[in-house]
């Protein structure tokens, strides 16, 4: 565990060095790559203004929402979609032509049925992560050990019992990782829509940054972005380590 840190550290350490060489060195403009510098002094800047954590607020709880409103759809969709060949036929059609649809050329419908709300950022939201979830989610409910499901039958388990207790349960570690995978795509869609159609958050800031060619500024909203995502998915492993110890055994001895 300690090395695996010390190479991690070391990772950014590296790109940071390189990062400070070839801009305090001029090699690039600082009008295309600010130095590490002037990136801190443009957070410094916008806490003063006091807007950096109120951008960080509002995107957070636009990607909180949106996320929270496509999984709370997509779990129980994906499981039916899963063991029901009826689910199945309705749906397979349906979310297998809309997920190759990018959603973000839905973002002028967005604005014209919702405005620039949040609720416009939500439905983006829901488009990228939505139809994308589903399909993943009835992969890890397809994945699981069939005898499972027979012992259940044998039992005298009704559908929904087999489906509650044997398969969602059986497939959930699948279906975390899933999360945590949809999560960083949710990442995605949410500049795209604060980028088009927002008066605040951190994609707006960013676009509102290349309009007075603000460099610094453009790299600290994409740093801290980065920065979130990862702070997040550290907690989806932590969560993951937390709730399926077996399965990181089992990885281990793998």
């Amino acid at each position: 565990m300690r090395k695996y840190t010390f190479i991690s550290v070391a990772s950014i350490l590296v790109v940071l060095a390189a990062w400070s060489i070839v801009t305090y060195s001029e090699m690039i403009d600082p009008l295309f790559l600010p130095t590490p510098g002037d990136t801190v002094n443009a957070l410094v800047d916008e806490i003063d203004e006091g807007i950096f954590f109120s951008d960080v607020v509002a995107s957070f709880y636009r990607i909180l929402m949106g996320f929270v409103i496509s999984t709370i759809f997509a779990i129980p969709i994906g499981l039916k979609m899963a063991t029901s060949r009826t689910w199945q036929a309705i749906w397979e059609p349906f979310v297998g032509l809309i997920r190759y649809m990018p959603a973000v050329a839905f973002i002028p419908l967005s604005i014209l049925w919702f405005g620039t709300s949040d609720l416009q950022k939500f439905f983006i939201l829901f488009l990228g992560v939505f139809f994308q979830e589903v399909i993943m989610i009835a992969d890890n409910c397809k994945t699981i050990n069939k005898s499972l499901i027979e012992v259940g039958h044998t039992l005298g388990f009704s559908k929904w019992q087999v489906t509650r207790s044997i398969v969602f349960r059986a497939a959930f570690p699948g279906i975390m990782d899933t999360l945590r995978t949809t999560w960083g795509w949710a990442w995605t869609y949410l500049v795209v829509a604060e980028l088009v159609a927002a008066s605040d958050g951190l994609g707006f800031r960013i676009m509102q940054a290349q309009r007075y060619l603000a460099t610094d500024r453009i790299v600290l909203g994409i740093l801290i972005i980065g920065f979130l995502g990862l702070l997040t998915d550290l907690l989806f492993s932590w969560l993951y380590r937390k709730m399926f110890p077996w399965k990181m055994l089992e990885k281990a001895k793998g």
